[in-house]
């Protein structure tokens, strides 16, 4: 269910009520009682995801994992010294 806002042009109070579709906008103002409420033009919501993994499990292919892991590896010491001069 969407959440409406409302402002009355009598006493400037403003706020939201959560009601469904269906519903009849609002019209009496809950702080002076009187039937001079506006509904706001809201710009919505965004879609909002929550919990762990939905980009993990719906969107990445199945290598990414590997792949982060091999780029995150710390170097060696042998990956991070020089070899000596092979001898003649």
């Amino acid at each position: 269910m969407p959440t409406y806002d409302y402002l009355c042009s009598n006493c400037g109070h403003k706020f939201e009520a959560f009601q469904s579709m269906k519903d009849a906008k609002l019209d009496q103002c809950p702080e002076c009682g009187q039937k001079t409420l506006e509904r706001l033009i809201g710009g919505g919501a965004g879609l909002i995801f929550k919990g762990s993994g939905f980009y993990i499990t719906d969107y990445k292919r199945s290598g990414y994992k590997n792949e982060q892991k091999s780029k995150e590896k710390p170097a060696t010491a042998t990956e991070t010294t020089s070899k000596p001069a092979a001898k003649k």
